[in-house]
């Protein structure tokens, strides 16, 4: 039987320090190119990065690694009111020259997700700049040895990719404690995509925590630590504005009824139904957004109980829908979203 770790009421009731703890969030961004024109869908310009970076510390924001957080959350451990992550995936050059000036400069920490077959090739990071790097304090995650499409693989080969799968991690892992002495404790998917298959399996594999592609906010409400949302910082979402809305957003306390796997079987477009706590949530301006088709409103099935569903099938590999939430007040937004995967 698979362990699960539940983040819920449980963390709201734990006590530190002589006081209950409230509900905590960080607010994780994911990049991977710095200042490469080259590759727009994926590159944040430099100077829009380093307005981001200031604007965390004007602000006063608390910048922690990705490991730092779980482990507070798993223990109970209050999180900082205004607290971020900045993450980056596969390990292309361009984190050296261009982000890693403005990181020292600033002294924030960051989580590098690091493909270990792609080390030292093209216009990837090799083993030695990576040892620099670690040195200076940069956490290095795994992000697979040969980025593969796991949950395509999952769908093809059923019988056969658990042990491919587990082979193809577990070479990371023995590549990064042979060129870095080091054994990483986080996992980031390849093109953000896993299934609850995935889920089992990098916590069967002794990982704390796996982050995803998805939008959203890392809580202790959330119901497993094996697909983590991060708000992606690439391509058109890839602005100040951008950032600073998405620091500002609190997540929505929903719970799935419906599957919580992102992978689509036969129905599409998925039905997707939830509950949601409305203590502060203007019900009324609950909406969900589904990529290349128009915004849909939830319909209420009664005692805080709702579904959604696109008027299309989704379109392209990877879709979302993406539910967004105004408070009581009108001050603040909250934000969930769900991926859904065609493989």
């Amino acid at each position: 039987m698979i362990k699960r770790y539940l983040v819920g009421t449980v963390l709201l009731l734990v006590l530190f320090a002589g006081t209950v703890l409230a509900a905590q969030q960080a607010n994780v961004f994911v990049y991977h190119r710095f200042g490469d024109d080259r590759y727009p869908s994926t590159n944040i310009d430099i100077e829009v990065f380093a307005n981001q970076l200031e604007y965390l510390h004007q602000n006063n924001y608390t910048v922690l690694y990705v490991s730092d957080i779980v482990n507070r959350l798993k223990k109970g451990i209050s999180l900082p009111d205004r607290c971020a992550a900045l993450t980056v995936d596969d390990g292309y050059s361009t984190f050296l020259t261009g982000a890693m000036p403005l990181l020292r400069q600033y002294g924030f920490p960051v989580t590098l997700f690091v493909s270990s077959g792609s080390v030292g090739s093209g216009s990837y990071l090799n083993w030695h700049q990576l040892r620099q790097l670690q040195n200076e304090g940069v956490e290095i995650g795994n992000h697979s040895a040969s980025h593969p499409y796991f949950v395509g693989n999952e769908v093809n080969d059923p019988d056969g990719w658990r042990q491919k799968a587990s082979q193809d991690i577990g070479s990371a892992q023995k590549a990064f404690k042979k060129y870095l002495n080091y054994i990483p404790t986080a996992f980031a998917y390849p093109y953000g995509e896993y299934s609850s298959a995935m889920e089992e399996l990098l916590e069967e594999l002794g990982f704390d925590a796996a982050f995803a592609q998805q939008s959203g906010v890392i809580s202790s409400e959330l119901s497993s630590y094996y697909s983590l949302p991060r708000f992606p910082m690439g391509g058109a979402y890839a602005t100040l504005s951008g950032f600073k809305s998405k620091l500002a957003m609190k997540p929505l306390p929903i719970k799935l009824f419906s599957t919580s796997d992102p992978v689509l079987a036969d129905q599409d477009p998925p039905l997707m139904v939830f509950s949601l706590d409305t203590t502060d949530i203007n019900v009324d301006s609950l909406c969900c957004y589904v990529q290349g088709q128009k915004m849909v409103k939830a319909v209420a099935l009664g005692a805080d109980k709702f579904s959604v569903r696109a008027e299309k099938s989704l379109a392209g590999r990877r879709n979302k829908y993406t539910l967004t939430a105004q408070s009581c007040d009108g001050k603040s937004w909250y934000w969930f979203s769900h991926l859904w995967i065609h493989p």
